[in-house]
């Protein structure tokens, strides 16, 4: 899969010039969407047929600032996958020098839109056979 790529906006900056904390929570959704995109699962699509998957946890740990105009990379990789709750991590690098500014990690669940639960192994097969795939080895 191909990192994201990120152009830190003006608005996104705080009164010191840094990037805001709470944005680096948008920017791991523009990620998660376009890894899945890449992956042949557009999230559009799930939508479409009535599937939503909402967040049930959050973490980030910021390491180094980014500021206006940085470039940052955001790789993103399934890191675990039990058939209901799938992970994510996210590294995100700044691009210029390659520093690591911020590791975090995101947890959903798919549900139809009335709120049932979706078993991905039986109604979602060739999904959850790429997310299984893709898990971070031990």
């Amino acid at each position: 899969m191909q990192p994201y790529l990120k152009r830190v906006q003006y608005y996104e900056t705080d009164m010191m010039g840094i990037a805001h904390h709470a944005n680096y929570i948008r920017w791991m959704e523009e990620a998660r969407i376009d890894f899945m995109d890449q992956m042949g699962f557009p999230y559009a699509r799930m939508e479409a047929e009535g599937i939503i998957s909402p967040v049930r946890a959050v973490s980030c740990r910021y390491i180094k600032p980014c500021t206006f105009g940085d470039a940052v990379r955001i790789s993103v990789a399934v890191e675990g996958f039990n058939g209901v709750v799938l992970t994510l991590r996210y590294d995100m690098t700044r691009e210029a020098d390659g520093a690591l500014i911020c590791q975090a990690t995101s947890e959903h669940v798919f549900l139809r839109r009335d709120g049932g639960i979706i078993r991905m192994k039986r109604d979602m097969p060739e999904f959850s056979a790429a997310l299984e795939g893709m898990c971070a080895q031990p």
